[in-house]
């Protein structure tokens, strides 16, 4: 099959123009056959408009602006005799690629995630999302407590009822006689778990997805979340590590692991190859200050090394060297202790404090919601010709990036003795130095990811401003693998000074399928070309 670079402007070339009016009646008689849904409103907005919903929507409170001309829909959908889930989509009216795109949630919270959809609109795509069937911050989980229809809706049932009814819309909408030539999926977090839930229970939903630092193993990952903030308290215990020493301990981390990547950069590329020394840290009686005593280094040890418990039960992976331990050991998270409470107890008077592997093992007995997405018999999804690309953060502070190296490794184990190769169907790029789905303070990171647009980078309205093309921008590069069968040997991520799109590129690396890695091999390391994706074996 011939290759084909894929641009925006080649996206845009073929347009569907709208079949219907933006109108509550026009979306309720297309719904006509749904008894279970409700048309919330239909809103025209112009071109280079400005949404705005109206009404609470949790997670997701920022108006949305420069929007191309769209119409804007909202439908209620009821989802059991007591619960009930909502959902949106933004409907370019002249400049529809025929496309669909679908975006995800954030932790527990609820919320249409209009910014995200925003940027997809953008490219031409008629974009969706659910607020997963109640309203919330992405760490408030009390809305679960005696709510067990809408924990099922926020685990997968909103998501998929979503995606089907919004495919009924957006065809009968446009009225195009091939309906959408190819539906597509990207979030993170969360957001990554649901597109992951969707193709394992239904592989007929997308044509290819983007998904990064899921959440996929969510009664572990939640008790990872809840037994790391514990174990640094109380605050008058020797063992605990006061979070002012934190910066010192990432610092050392830099030291020690930034040279033995091969470049002195400040950017730990290999932690995960790095052979730490943690003692360096501890205090002597000639050094009192920035330091650790034993009890503290053993607090240490546990965050940054795997969670194993009774008989050597491998529990979840633990934080990746050199990134910064605040957000997890500083205090105890909703994202562990909501879940803990409202979803697997149930019980507003269950004290967290007393949380144990026990719990955890009672929280995979129920899996609240079904929501844990551990099929990795993606094959499936590979017969019907589906794409994954994924990626995570080797600083990820919230979601360790050895749980997504163990989900790989999992499907992996689970597809080769059937004969799949998985960089047929399925590849996974480490991102040096990034956060939770973004963000980084000297490495380059965006690659135009599910929330990257709207969150940590100024000037960018969708894509990788000055390069929007299938190699930096990881929408175009699933666009191009799944439609003209040209599959990522690497990505271009970028960094603009400052985290701004005006101020110009800082830094471009290539980032590599796992499990190879960008080796620098001369020349300027601001440069991609400077760098080669190599196997380590």
């Amino acid at each position: 099959m011939a290759h084909h670079r894929l641009t925006i402007p080649t996206l845009l070339a073929s347009v569907g123009l709208v079949g219907a009016q933006c109108t509550t009646e026009t979306f309720t008689n297309i719904l006509a056959d749904s008894a279970e849904a409700t048309v919330n409103f239909a809103q025209v907005v112009p071109q280079n408009g400005t949404f705005r919903q109206g009404q609470p929507n949790g997670a997701f409170t920022t108006d949305v602006t420069q929007l191309p001309a769209l119409c804007a829909v909202g439908v209620n959908v009821k989802s059991s005799e007591n619960s009930s889930y909502n959902f949106g989509l933004f409907l370019p009216d002249s400049t529809w690629n025929e496309r669909f795109m679908t975006t995800g949630n954030g932790g527990l919270g609820g919320g249409i995630n209009w910014p995200d959809m925003a940027a997809f609109s953008r490219y031409g795509f008629a974009s969706m999302s659910t607020d997963t069937g109640h309203l919330s911050e992405a760490d408030d989980g009390s809305w679960a407590l005696n709510a067990p229809e809408s924990i099922i809706d926020w685990g997968y049932r909103a998501m998929h009822g979503s995606v089907v009814l919004s495919k009924d819309i957006i065809t009968k909408y446009y009225a195009e006689k091939e309906g959408i030539k190819y539906s597509y999926y990207a979030s993170c977090s969360t957001g990554g778990r649901q597109g992951l839930k969707e193709i394992q229970l239904h592989p007929e939903s997308f044509d290819g997805i983007s998904v990064g630092a899921p959440a996929w193993w969510t009664p572990h990952l939640a008790g990872a979340t809840l037994w790391q903030g514990l174990y640094n308290q109380p605050e008058s215990d020797p063992k605990h590590i006061d979070p002012s020493l934190f910066p010192m301990v990432t610092a050392e981390m830099i030291r020690q692991c930034d040279p033995q990547d091969g470049l002195t950069d400040g950017i730990i590329s290999d932690p995960y190859g790095c052979n730490f020394d943690f003692e360096t840290m501890l205090c002597t009686d000639t050094k009192t200050d920035k330091c650790l005593t034993a009890a503290q280094l053993t607090t240490l040890y546990k965050f940054y090394n795997d969670w194993v418990d009774t008989d050597q039960e491998f529990v979840f992976p633990g934080i990746s060297i050199g990134t910064d331990a605040t957000f997890l050991m500083a205090g105890v998270s909703g994202l562990g202790s909501d879940f803990a409470t409202y979803f697997v107890h149930n019980d507003t008077d269950y004290d967290f404090t007393k949380f144990t592997y026990k719990d955890v093992q009672l929280s995979d007995a129920i899996n609240p919601g079904s929501a844990t997405a551990d099929d990795f018999d993606l094959s499936p999804y590979l017969k019907r010709g589906g794409k994954i690309l994924k990626y995570h953060g080797l600083a990820d502070s919230l979601i360790p990036t050895g749980s997504s190296m163990y989900f790989y490794k999992q499907v992996q184990r689970t597809l080769l003795p059937k004969g799949i190769d998985l960089d047929d169907f399925y590849r996974f790029f480490l991102i040096p130095d990034m956060g939770h789905c973004a963000g980084s303070s000297k490495g380059p990171w965006f690659i135009a990811g599910g929330s990257q647009v709207s969150n940590g980078i100024t000037g960018a309205t969708h894509s990788v401003p000055g390069f929007e093309d299938a190699q930096h921008d990881i929408i175009l590069a699933m666009m191009s693998w799944v439609e003209g069968d040209k599959a990522p040997d690497q990505l271009i991520a970028t960094k603009y000074v400052n985290d701004t799109v005006d101020l110009g590129v800082q830094i471009q690396r290539p980032l590599c399928p796992y499990p190879k890695q960008a080796k620098h091999i001369s020349g300027d390391p601001n440069l991609p070309e400077s760098w080669e994706c190599k196997s380590l074996y």
